[in-house]
């Protein structure tokens, strides 16, 4: 949620090969790539936020229903288990996801700068990043997976015994597929921040949907069901059902169909015509530069957070659970099911106001971005404020939709009646920082899309660290006859203070410089450009001729 700023030259350095000097290229007349702009500022907000909401409702749905049928079909602490291995596949995936979630911005200050052409270049180089990464980072992580859960619990759990063994062993099951599968998760997303940027949102909203339907199907049917595969001439093929790993195998199909429909259209000639997007497929130094410049910062944040709520939520939460089931760590998982229920479409708001923050930017129009951000704030506001006011009037109900038929009645009755009483607990809690957590997710979303991602992005490493971590850790050793609900209090002051700081940052006017976009000749030494059109040569694969307008490169 968050970002910041360095000096001029800093700035200067981080920002993409968009705009040359405008006498020598002037930029393309606007209706020719411009999107179709509403009359009205909520009409502007919602063309392109709805979609997104869609999207990331869509999302959380699947987790939902992903959630309830482990549930359903295996046990309670089958949902603990997803939970706890779920995030711990996420802590490389959303370091990843956060260097890629700049190719929003580089992509949107170029549309508003007039140079959708130069996008497809930063589409390309995190599909290449992606790649890369992936087999560096998330093929060893799955290898180790069993290790990374024991250092963590000797680490910050006083009694690493206190997780059951069942726990454990799906955790690994789970976790180990999650993180093999997430090249396509991370492939889709840089994907969708493409469309993102260029303001065409219902493409992604129409990948995400499907792929939800595709997952959802596909879990339960592994989850719950032995599969038959024919074959030819043989007899066919019999699989068990799969528990925990087809919940795992159902999202990793649901991510690659997720990925298919954006590249379709990205490397189609409705795309290729205008915006050049097959040209730039090699990879550029100088593009995976400007993602590392502008991304290490989100992707530090995003990174840092998951490792943190992952401390909190199979370390500091799990401390609480003795005997065979986890009561304490599936409490808390239903709980925060439902507060990505809350978020999510936020977070599917600031999408929409990174992107027209960015075109404003681009456009040089800081008044009309900071119109736009305070209208998605308060939009962001009153959504959360309404799910507040949910947690508190039917929280024992919301915790019960869990346990209506908890593993086909295996887990007991008292154990079930455990888990709604902490769970209705906790919800009072998160009802507590709702709007808070609107408003860093609304100012975190607006300062991404101006530039604005160093400051923002040290602030929620020091929170985190210090106020979910130290706070979680001092409830834990120090005052345990508080239960979870130490560490709980503990989260809820971190979300207060992040919003806070980012209200601040907003009001000031460090981001307003932030913009990614170039304007002066002399900032385009080194590179190669047309002498009729400006296409960048240097993120195609032209080697004799600019394959825009067939001139001859100078």
């Amino acid at each position: 949620m968050s970002r910041r700023d360095t000096d001029q030259s800093a700035t200067i350095a981080a920002r993409p090969h968009a705009d040359t000097d405008a006498a020598a290229r002037p930029p393309m007349p606007e209706h020719e790539h411009a999107p179709h702009i509403p009359a009205t500022p909520v009409g502007e907000l919602l063309i392109v936020a709805v979609p997104a909401i869609v999207t990331m409702t869509s999302y959380t749905v699947m987790q939902f229903a992903d959630m309830w049928i482990v549930s359903s079909f295996i046990s309670a602490d089958a949902v603990a288990a997803v939970g706890n291995a779920g995030v711990c596949a996420f802590i490389p995936g959303a370091t990843m996801m956060g260097l890629v979630s700049v190719v929003n911005t580089f992509v949107s200050q170029n549309l508003g700068a007039g140079r959708p052409e130069r996008g497809p270049a930063y589409a390309w180089n995190g599909l290449w990043l992606t790649t890369i990464l992936w087999a560096l980072l998330l093929v060893p992580w799955a290898y180790f997976l069993p290790e990374i859960f024991q250092g963590m619990r000797a680490l910050f759990v006083a009694n690493p015994e206190a997780v059951p063994e069942a726990v454990k062993a799906m955790e690994i099951a789970y976790g180990r597929i999650m993180v093999l599968g997430l090249v396509f998760t991370i492939a889709a997303r840089n994907m969708s921040h493409y469309f993102y940027g260029m303001h065409k949102p219902a493409v992604v909203m129409i990948s995400a949907i499907g792929a939800n339907f595709v997952n959802v199907f596909a879990s339960l049917t592994l989850v719950s069901e032995q599969v038959t595969i024919p074959l030819i001439s043989q007899e066919p093929l019999q699989l068990p059902a799969m528990g925990v790993a087809g919940a795992a195998w159902g999202t990793v199909i649901g991510s690659a169909f997720e990925m298919l429909l954006p590249m379709a259209l990205f490397l189609s000639p409705r795309y290729n015509t205008p915006y050049r997007t097959r040209a730039a497929w090699k990879p550029s130094l100088r593009h995976l530069k400007d993602l590392f410049k502008l991304g290490w910062s989100p992707a530090l944040m995003f990174g840092n957070e998951l490792i943190c709520w992952w401390i909190f939520m199979a370390g500091f939460i799990a401390t609480f659970d003795h005997g065979d089931h986890a009561i304490h760590n599936t409490a808390g998982w239903i709980v925060l099911r439902y507060m990505h229920l809350s978020f999510m479409p936020a977070v599917g708001c600031s999408i929409a106001l990174s992107a027209i923050v960015g075109r404003y930017v681009g456009k040089k129009d800081i008044a009309t971005a900071i119109k736009r951000t305070w209208l998605g704030l308060w939009l962001t506001v009153a959504y959360m404020g309404l799910w507040a006011v949910a947690f508190v009037i039917f929280r024992h109900q919301l915790i019960g939709v869990f346990l209506t038929n908890a593993g086909g009645g295996e887990t007991p009755l008292e154990v079930q009646q455990e888990i709604i009483r902490v769970g209705a607990q906790v919800l009072i809690i998160a009802a507590a920082f709702q709007m808070f957590d609107a408003v860093a997710i609304a100012i975190s979303g607006a300062l991404r899309g101006a530039g604005d991602t160093i400051f923002p992005g040290v602030v929620t490493i020091i929170l985190s660290w210090s106020v979910i971590v130290g706070g979680g850790w001092v409830c834990v050793s120090q005052m345990p006859q508080w239960g979870s609900l130490g560490p709980w209090g503990a989260a809820a002051s971190y979300i207060i203070l992040l919003s806070i700081v980012l209200f601040w940052r907003f009001m000031g006017n460090a981001w307003k410089t932030k913009s990614v976009v170039r304007e002066h000749q002399a900032e385009t030494v080194g590179l190669r450009l047309c002498p009729e059109c400006g296409l960048d040569l240097g993120a195609t694969d032209a080697a004799t001729a600019c394959p825009q307008c067939a001139a001859a490169p100078a």
